[in-house]
């Protein structure tokens, strides 16, 4: 079981990260059509994908895949929001909220690292 999981968490990752950088790519392949108004909706779904990788991936939790997903989330869409193509009104409350998010559940990881 144990190597069919670790299949999976890569085979997730990989695909995760292909809708990352060709998302255009993996939607005609896919899907047999352009993501042309899609592509930030394909990239924060790979973005989702490799978290799901993370967490699944023997040894991991959870929580490391929720961490992985706000951090690379808060990222992209900073990233959309700064370059200003794809700026909805609840992209900037959506930073925020993946900002805090990222940070709290930093904290819980650090906390739970510490030696009693």
């Amino acid at each position: 079981m144990r190597k069919v999981l670790t299949f999976a968490a890569v085979f997730e990752a990989v695909t995760g990260l292909a809708l990352l950088i060709v998302p255009s790519l993996v939607g005609r392949l896919l899907l047999g059509a352009e993501l042309t108004d899609a592509i930030p909706v394909a990239r924060v779904a790979g973005i989702a994908l490799i978290a799901l990788g993370v967490c699944c991936w023997p040894g991991s939790t959870a929580f490391c895949g929720m961490l992985t997903y706000s951090a690379l989330a808060t990222l992209y869409l900073l990233c959309l929001g700064i370059r200003g193509v794809w700026v909805g009104p609840l992209l900037w409350p959506a930073v925020v909220i993946h900002a805090l998010l990222t940070a709290l559940l930093d904290r819980e990881w650090f906390q739970s690292r510490k030696p009693d």
